[in-house]
């Protein structure tokens, strides 16, 4: 059984920076262009060592793609949760799509996994989301962190860590990501990380149809 803690725990920022790993992709099964069997094909051609299939609050891509099992993916979603009045996205890593105490944080439909107005309501329970993650085997991680429009950057990781976050997307593109809302800069991010010994991790967001 893979220990996906410490496979992504071990990934170096020249693997995320130079296309061999990237663990923060959609699909069409949630609001990417992108067709999950297509991606993984395209990550396999590209040389790609892992990639990560994040798409919004469902992990049916792994239910019912055929590239499903492939062996350069890690299991991944990404869900949308609130932390205070701070709106936020975390994503999950390695857990168990069918495990009991997980499924009631998935969308209940379509709209749930791609339309904008929909899921900034969500009303899931951020330390109970964290402890299903855990249970069902996975780990947590703050998802482009730069663009959450917290005041401190180090109190609300901080927060964070206290409710049992696991890592902290580290290793994505800043200039591009969101550049209108982005609120913190990269070493603030890198400093929190350090601070709280989080795993550092990245991803391109990707939402296109082209990995690369």
């Amino acid at each position: 059984m893979i220990n996906y803690k410490e496979l992504i725990k071990n990934f170096t920022e020249e693997e995320f920076t130079r296309n061999r790993v990237n663990l923060h992709i959609h699909t069409t099964f949630s609001d990417g262009e992108g067709d999950f069997d297509k991606i993984v094909n395209q990550a396999q051609n590209f040389g790609y060592k892992y990639i990560s299939i994040t798409d919004h609050n469902t992990m049916d891509g792994y239910r019912f793609s055929q590239n499903a099992n492939s062996s350069i993916l890690i299991p991944g979603v990404e869900f949308d949760v609130w932390c205070g009045y701070v709106f936020m996205h975390l994503l999950a890593y390695g857990a168990d799509k069918d495990h009991p105490q997980l499924q009631p944080f998935f969308a209940k439909d379509k709209k749930g996994t791609e339309m904008d107005i929909a899921r900034i309501f969500s009303t899931r329970n951020l330390k109970k989301l964290i402890e299903a993650i855990h249970s069902a085997g996975g780990i947590a991680v703050l998802a482009h962190p730069a663009c959450c429009w917290c005041i401190s950057m180090d109190r609300f990781v901080g927060k964070l860590a206290q409710l049992g976050l696991d890592g902290i997307e580290v290793y994505y593109p800043y200039p591009r990501l969101r550049g209108i809302l982005k609120f913190h800069s990269e070493n603030s991010v890198i400093k929190a990380a350090e601070k709280y010994n989080l795993i550092k991790t990245g991803g391109t967001d990707c939402h296109s149809a082209n990995l690369n």
